[in-house]
């Protein structure tokens, strides 16, 4: 017979893929300086990953659940810096031709857990930080 307390760690792992999934679905509007970092208007933070190529995600699969793609709405024009792509079947945010990413680690606005992770993925911050070479996968 299964417990609950055997479950629980399966129940998390599923409602943070279903809340990951939400975010990468729920379209939004371009994205904002928020304290230093560059946020959707929620204040989520976003992140680039160093190994796409300009105006092309390379993060797929489960990398895609890890970093959902931020979503831009199907009415959503570029202006300035920021870019929309078709990537992974959705239009994603771009800042600079790099794609914006989630992170499924973040709980709450202005979280920022994602930063610096496996070396490759990086808020955007009002100061850019310089990209380093990794073999970190996502």
């Amino acid at each position: 017979m299964t417990t609950f307390a055997q479950t629980k760690p399966s129940l998390i792992a599923a409602v943070a893929v279903a809340a990951s999934l939400f975010m990468a679905a729920a379209a939004q509007a371009q994205p904002v300086m928020k304290d230093g970092v560059l946020a959707d208007p929620s204040g989520r933070t976003v992140y680039t990953f160093d190994k796409d190529e300009a105006n092309k995600s390379n993060c797929a699969g489960g990398c895609l659940a890890k970093w959902p793609a931020f979503v831009a709405k199907a009415e959503a024009q570029a202006q300035g810096e920021f870019g929309v792509i078709e990537a992974n079947g959705v239009r994603q945010w771009t800042y600079n031709s790099q794609p914006l990413y989630y992170f499924a680690g973040d709980a709450k606005p202005g979280d920022r857990n994602g930063d610096g992770m496996g070396g490759v993925w990086h808020v955007v911050g009002e100061k850019p930080a310089a990209k380093t070479s990794s073999s970190y996968k996502y």
